[in-house]
């Protein structure tokens, strides 16, 4: 779909439905779409489960190569521990070369370990270190509750209130979302007493996507330690944490990167620091891998995010990663990310063409869009608010085999991802959508 580079999505939608002599909402569209979708073939690479008692629905995925990896191992057994292509005692560091093509990083820069808010919680303790003037933490307001907590106990930690320690940046009244301005300003004036700047990469409930290249630039000049929290960003968007100086991440595998809740978490530190940031908390496993298993008890600590290891991680969790990491590998972030920008585009074309609030049928049910509306400051999630009661509508989307999500207190988050999902889907969804609003106001 090269020709329709330099549109934006909803005039590429327009541009194909005169070609097709169609309406831009026609089937049809959808339909040119996927045939058009150089990256159609990579849904094959998933299993897609049916629900007995639903209609078929294309949203829940299993990714067959995880399959072959358990077969394997089983006949394995405990020998697997040293023998096999992926023998478990280092298992994670064979595939973090695939794991930092998909954040942009060096391979040296990025450990596969723990969960993500231990990974947090090692990174601040190694990164945040408060003085009485720079004591503070900037992050947004409603951040992801677990960010929240591990920020607001790392002040605590210290013997500082989270009142005076922890700066929250919340949206200007009347306002969605946070301006990447409004960031920048507040980094410029409070710079001076910010210890680190923790956001999001994607922010979690509204969608938005966050300039990262710009915070990490203005942090950094004002002497700040910037990280990001890239658990909605990883595998969504493109990232590139080395080009871009940032300090330090971490993210999560249960997301776009398809490995299920409580995955194999990902930490990134740029090699800038590897000389000079050291972990605070150390387990065996940050020993270098050659005199590891010597069992000295005299520490040769890896340099960099690899130091931060602490211990053996379950081979269990390596296989899903390492199955949706060899799907990444059949492509680029780049080409991921060209094909969500129209997907998650032709989205909320639809979403705005029948759902948008409208004064002369004051009773019809409506959509308000909360996501940024540029195709640049999001990533595939549209967050949408409803005029009906967003539980009731949640609940008839499941009725029909809709896997989305709902947030308190009254946000339904949908996300068309690139890898898996066809533009026939969002046009079934849009559909179904109708059928759960009209099911919903009737209740």
């Amino acid at each position: 779909m090269d020709e329709f580079d330099g549109l934006t999505p909803s005039e590429t939608v327009k541009r194909v439905s005169d070609s097709l002599g169609c309406s831009p909402t026609s089937a049809e569209v959808a339909a040119y779409f996927d045939k058009q979708d150089k990256l159609r073939h990579l849904r094959e690479e998933f299993l897609v489960p049916k629900i007995t008692e639903l209609p078929p629905c294309e949203l829940f995925v299993i990714n067959s190569c995880l399959i072959l990896l358990m077969f394997l191992y089983l006949k394995i057994a405990i020998h697997g521990h040293t023998m096999g292509a992926r023998p478990w005692a280092w298992a994670e560091n064979n595939i973090e070369e695939l794991m930092a093509k998909v954040v942009g990083a060096k391979t040296e820069e990025v450990a596969l370990m723990n969960g993500l808010t231990v990974n947090l919680h090692l990174l601040l303790l190694s990164f945040y270190k408060p003085t009485e003037t720079r004591h503070k933490i900037l992050l947004e307001n409603k951040a992801f509750p677990s960010d929240h907590y591990a920020v607001e106990s790392q002040i605590r930690l210290r013997g500082l209130d989270p009142k005076d320690s922890m700066l929250l940046l919340s949206p200007k009244p009347g306002e969605d979302t946070l301006k990447t301005e409004d960031i920048l300003e507040v980094i410029e004036k409070q710079g001076d007493s910010i210890a680190v700047v923790m956001f999001s990469g994607v922010q979690y409930y509204t969608g938005q996507l966050f300039d990262m290249a710009r915070i990490t630039e203005a942090g950094q000049r004002k002497g700040c330690y910037v990280g990001f929290d890239c658990a909605h960003a990883a595998g969504n968007v493109e990232l590139k944490l080395h080009d871009w100086g940032v300090d330090f991440a971490c993210w999560c595998s249960y997301k776009y990167i398809n490995s299920g809740a409580g995955g194999l978490a990902g930490a990134f530190i740029h090699e800038k620091h590897k000389h000079t940031i050291k972990p605070t908390l150390m387990g065996w496993w940050g020993h270098d891998l050659k005199s590891r298993f010597q069992m000295t008890n005299v520490m040769e600590l890896q340099p960099g995010v690899s130091g931060f290891r602490l211990s053996n991680q379950p081979f269990l969790l390596v296989c899903p990663l390492q199955a949706s990491l060899e799907v990444f590998n059949m492509t680029t972030m780049q080409a991921l990310r060209k094909k969500s920008l129209l997907l998650t585009g032709y989205l909320e074309y639809l979403i705005k063409h029948y759902y948008t609030k409208d004064p002369a049928q004051p009773h019809k049910p409506h959509i308000h869009i909360i996501t940024p509306s540029d195709p640049q400051q999001r990533g595939c999630q549209l967050s949408l608010s409803f005029s009906v009661p967003i539980k009731r509508v949640f609940e008839e989307l499941e009725k029909r085999g809709v896997a989305c999500d709902m947030r308190e207190p009254s946000v339904l988050r949908v996300a068309p991802v690139p890898m898996y999902n066809s533009f026939s889907d969002v046009h079934r969804f849009i559909r179904v959508l109708g059928e759960a609003l009209a099911a919903s106001k009737q209740n």
